[in-house]
């Protein structure tokens, strides 16, 4: 009886978090496609939210794809972000 309430309690807590709290706290994945014409030019963590800072794509610019991959202390639940640009 034990083993099932803990496997509901964690199923509860897996399906109520959001993309950013499984990538970061669980080692989960996510994909951020960025709107067309924006260029990423940083991007942190505050707290379970993911920020990240675009300007307006150049002429000279063009579409790339960024992944982040966390490197933890101990080598498990290490996450990744995947960041997309888009030309217009």
């Amino acid at each position: 009886m034990r083993k099932l309430f803990l496997a509901i309690g964690t199923m509860v807590l897996i399906s109520s978090c959001t993309k950013n709290e499984m990538a970061k706290e669980f080692g989960g994945s996510m994909v951020i496609d960025l709107p067309a014409g924006k260029k990423l030019i940083n991007v942190t963590w505050k707290d379970s939210d993911l920020w990240y800072l675009t300007k307006k794509m150049s002429t000279k610019d063009s579409a790339e794809t960024y992944v982040f991959h966390e490197s933890s202390t101990y080598g498990i639940q290490e996450g990744t972000v995947t960041i997309k640009e888009h030309t217009k």
